[in-house]
């Protein structure tokens, strides 16, 4: 059975006799069944319902059988309209039935329309070009974010542990006396957090902290740093 294509609203239908005629049974039937269930059936789901001046424009662009053209209300059923009525009939031909008219007739209208050959190909080429430009946009983007964060991560426990360390050895490097000791923790804790800007050396950034390392293996007291300058001074003096 070769059934005449009607679509509407986008899907394709079927009228009342044509989904009779595929059930094999008479259009009063089907008629019936609806009237009967009628608060089962949603219009714009399972069925349109066409009268008035849209019906007369729905006529007009086709061609129906003598049968239609007298009609004052058309109804157009669509593939879950046509699963309500194979319920309502429950017999072993409706169901074939409508399975057949789901691979055959509704499920066609549901695919996209076939592009040809060159156009899937171009289609295609625009997409990976597309898809090509927004991957590496955002790989660029999440990059960027990267380095943002990254910029912002603090020392973690043993970075931390890695930093005292470094200023211990620094300390006792300069001196044996526990009470200068004291006084250069002290100084040299408050020249590191001076340096980097911190309120604390744990807060110096992740990616400064061989830059701190570097700072405190260099770190020469303020005291030291003024005898040097005074017997360089005296020296000049005796020079001249």
């Amino acid at each position: 059975m070769e059934l005449q294509i009607i679509e509407h609203c986008g899907q394709r239908v079927l009228t009342t006799s044509q989904l009779a005629e595929s059930y094999g049974t008479e259009s009063k039937i089907i008629s019936r069944n609806y009237q009967r269930n009628a608060d089962r059936y949603i219009e714009g789901k399972h069925f349109f319902a066409l009268s008035g001046e849209e019906l007369r424009r729905f006529k007009g662009s086709r061609q129906f059988d003598d049968s239609l053209k007298f009609t004052s209300i058309l109804y157009l059923w669509t593939e879950k309209g046509a699963w309500l009525h194979a319920k309502s009939l429950n017999t072993e031909k409706s169901w074939e039935a409508y399975e057949m008219l789901v691979d055959n007739y509704y499920k066609l209208e549901k695919q996209l329309k076939v592009l040809s050959e060159r156009e899937k190909l171009e289609a295609s080429m625009r997409l990976s070009l597309m898809n090509s430009e927004d991957v590496t946009q955002l790989k660029n983007e999440v990059q960027e974010i990267r380095s943002m964060v990254q910029e912002q991560i603090t020392l973690d426990h043993g970075q931390q542990m890695r930093i005292k360390k470094a200023v211990a050895t620094k300390v006792y490097e300069i001196t044996n006396d526990k009470a200068k000791r004291t006084r250069l923790f002290a100084e040299l804790y408050r020249d590191l957090k001076d340096r980097f800007g911190v309120a604390s050396y744990r807060d110096i950034k992740k990616h400064e902290m061989l830059k701190a390392i570097g700072y405190i293996e260099a770190w020469i007291p303020k005291k030291e740093i003024a005898v040097s300058a005074a017997t360089l001074t005296a020296n000049r003096k005796l020079i001249i």
